[in-house]
């Protein structure tokens, strides 16, 4: 009687929302709340981005080899990359909450760091939208709840502006090549695809099954694109490219419209692929290709 008297007073006296507060990630899961985290480790650099964008950069004690992006960042230890998480050095920083990436980390590492104790959030972007919402979860997470609807509030206005500029564009075929050899590209599950619907544009390769399809060389050439898009590493502006480096084996191949009329064009990565948020200014590079793939086509003798 006197331990259920003393549970009972323990009750009144936690706030409710501090004991029964969770977050829902990614893959479905209940992460609880509270308490903020304040010693945080990322396995990925959009979530980097995202836990800087919140005003939290000061509770980053490790990332992955990728994360380069604030500057500040760079002095961070690493802890691994995609392939590969160092569980053991990650658990001697004693981080309160870690950052996975969904898909992109993997399940066998990440099921150590929950048994390790350790407040796992996976996070994997895979629509525009998603990446405001994950600005609010972040800012949940590490005690900056208002910045965080701040930054999402403000990227929501960005993409709605770059949404409604392109809502009436013609349709642009657009293939993606994430890789030459072995050729790969993107389906319309890949955030990827959703900017480039954003733009007006329509991946060719869109309704295959797998994520990273890989494909023919023959294929890309039945569906003739009217752009090449791929990604280069930084973040600077999209680029018309000559057919040459990621482009080089279309050369001989003149039958694609995207070939004849040099529309190929690398884009940034860092903020085209990465899922952070700077994904409005990837947009806006993305769209401004397919617009002038649109103005030179429009200009073109029928």
């Amino acid at each position: 009687m006197k331990r259920s008297l003393l549970l009972f007073a323990w009750l009144l006296a936690v706030p409710w929302a501090a004991r029964s507060a969770a977050l829902t990630d990614d893959t479905g899961r209940a992460v609880p709340l509270a308490p903020s985290a304040k010693r945080v480790v990322t396995l990925a650099p959009n979530l980097t981005e995202l836990v800087d964008a919140v005003g939290a950069g000061a509770t980053l004690v490790a990332t992955d080899q990728s994360s380069d992006h604030p500057p500040s960042v760079q002095s961070l230890p690493r802890v691994g990359d995609h392939q590969r998480v160092d569980i053991e050095r990650l658990v001697a920083l004693a981080p309160d909450l870690v950052l996975a990436w969904g898909s992109g980390n993997t399940a066998r590492e990440l099921a150590q760091i929950e048994a390790a104790g350790i407040r796992l959030f996976r996070l994997e972007p895979r629509r525009l939208d998603d990446i405001p919402r994950a600005l609010e979860r972040v800012g949940l997470l590490l005690g900056r709840a208002e910045e965080g609807k701040q930054r999402a509030r403000a990227l929501r206005a960005q993409i709605a502006a770059l949404r409604e500029s392109h809502a009436g564009a013609a349709p642009v075929r657009v293939f993606y090549q994430v890789w030459s050899r072995p050729l790969l590209t993107l389906n319309d599950d890949h955030l990827v695809s959703d900017v480039v619907r954003l733009c007006g544009g329509r991946n060719v390769f869109g309704s295959l099954a797998p994520l990273v399809p890989e494909l023919s060389t023959e294929s890309v050439v039945l569906a003739d694109p009217e752009a090449m898009l791929t990604a280069i590493e930084g973040s600077g502006p999209a680029r018309r490219t000559p057919q040459a480096g990621a482009f080089s084996q279309w050369a001989a191949l003149g039958t694609t419209t995207a070939v004849r009329r040099g529309w190929l064009y690398t884009l940034p990565a860092d903020i085209v692929v990465r899922g952070g948020p700077r994904i409005a200014e990837g947009a806006q590079a993305l769209c401004g290709v397919l617009d002038e793939v649109r103005r030179e086509r429009a200009a073109a003798p029928r």
